[in-house]
């Protein structure tokens, strides 16, 4: 917490009374303010109200390039399942630690997972719960069968009808 100190002027010609609190030495009372630094988050329900789709493509770009690694992957996979240290990420994938910990930076400057101190070591959460739940289905898609793939290629009845 951090303690945060502003000058107030006195309101027209008012007078403080003695003892009402500390003087800035300027006819003025400081005000003080504990403050909590935190993040500023902001939620927007359809981003496509203000941006286009270059712009949303411009922004999504980046967290896409973070996650198209197999490695990186696999731990964002893992941390969507629940919350995991290092060690954890490290015992669940075979790596080293200093191998972990190179591939959580590009997800964590992209903000898809968040580090929360815990003691002498971090645990990671994924940014959001939102999240979540798309990785979890791109995962799945590995799991499709052959036939199941085709089917998803195959142009839709709709769509088929209007191009004759």
């Amino acid at each position: 917490m951090r303690r945060i100190e502003r000058a107030v002027r006195p309101a027209s010609n008012s007078t403080r009374a003695a003892g009402a609190g500390p003087s800035d030495g300027r006819g003025g009372d400081k005000e003080v303010v504990m403050a909590r630094p935190s993040k500023l988050r902001v939620a927007v329900s359809d981003p496509g109200q203000w941006l286009s789709e270059r712009e949303r493509a411009q922004l999504l770009a980046p967290k896409l390039r973070a996650l198209a690694d197999e490695t990186r992957l696999t731990l964002i996979l893992l941390i969507a399942q629940r919350p995991r240290t290092v060690k954890e990420l490290q015992e669940a994938t075979g790596l080293s630690q200093t191998l972990v910990s190179h591939h959580l930076a590009p997800l964590r400057e992209q903000e898809l997972v968040e580090a929360i101190p815990q003691g002498r070591s971090n645990q990671y959460v994924m940014c959001c719960s939102a999240l979540a739940e798309p990785l979890r289905m791109f995962a799945s898609l590995a799991a499709l069968d052959p036939e199941t793939v085709a089917a998803c290629l195959e142009p839709s009845a709709p769509a088929a009808a209007t191009e004759g």
